[in-house]
């Protein structure tokens, strides 16, 4: 279970580095960290993850530290989930999940870094136009709906990565930031839960061994869960709406640079 080789430790027949370590259990106070509010440390998570155990490891890798940090993050906010866009977004998102169940598999790991990276900086500018749109201008559709959850559930599944996508859609909703967190935090306990199968049984990214290695980022993520709810009290509306959108920004640089 626990082996030091040269340079190296043996966690549960994973080989890494103490730099690897490190990483890892800093994606999981990241992650810790976005699920009470800080959303663009999530989306920093995946390509320090990725950079550890290749793109789609990396996914399965962090689906259960994801669920973990989903937890905390909904019983902390779950009275703020304004439910109606939910309803909406559901259906979608669970069909974009299945898709990318399919299409994942064969993504190359340079591909795929490529077209999240790509998809990222779409959704910014996205944002930003969003942000100085009038109200009426939002797309508060049914269309629109069905596709931020299409393309949220299918970028979930590839790359853990649909924090961005769902950010576009509830920032453009004009969502207060305690409603925000709250509605994001049930989204993706839901959607999370509900692609774990696909990853024990379809993909193979999700093992005994390597949930044994997410449940060490229990503290990790029980710390960045708090220095989330600290950060984000102090954060106005309008500053923790362009925080959203500079981290995520950073999140696609980085994963760009990969």
């Amino acid at each position: 279970m626990f082996d030091v080789i040269p340079g190296m430790i043996s966690l549960f027949s994973f080989e890494l580095s103490v730099a690897d370590l490190f990483i890892f259990f800093l994606v999981a106070v990241f992650i810790g960290m976005s699920k009470t509010g800080v959303h663009g440390m999530g989306m920093m998570a995946v390509p320090l993850l990725a950079s550890v155990f290749g793109g789609q490891l990396s996914s399965g890798i962090m689906l259960p530290i994801l669920c973990m940090a989903d937890i905390l993050g909904v019983v902390y906010y779950h009275r703020h989930a304004e439910w109606k866009y939910l309803r909406k977004l559901f259906p979608w998102a669970v069909t974009g999940t299945i898709l990318g169940t399919i299409v994942g598999k064969n993504i190359p790991d340079d591909v795929f870094r490529l077209i999240m990276a790509v998809t990222i900086i779409l959704i910014v500018v996205i944002m930003i136009w969003l942000e100085h749109g009038r109200k009426e201008d939002v797309p508060d559709s049914p269309w629109f709906a069905g596709l931020a959850g299409t393309t949220g559930g299918f970028t979930s599944m590839v790359g853990n990565l649909a924090g961005s996508v769902m950010a576009v859609y509830f920032l453009s909703m004009r969502l207060p930031k305690n409603v925000f967190i709250g509605t994001t935090a049930w989204f993706f306990m839901v959607m999370n839960l509900f692609k774990v199968p696909f990853h024990v049984w379809s993909w193979h990214t999700i093992t005994w061994n390597s949930l044994l290695l997410d449940l060490m980022t229990l503290p990790a993520i029980g710390l960045g869960a708090y220095i989330g709810v600290v950060i984000v009290k102090h954060l106005k509306d309008k500053t923790y709406r362009w925080f959203i959108k500079g981290m995520t920004v950073l999140a696609a640089v980085l994963m760009l640079l990969r």
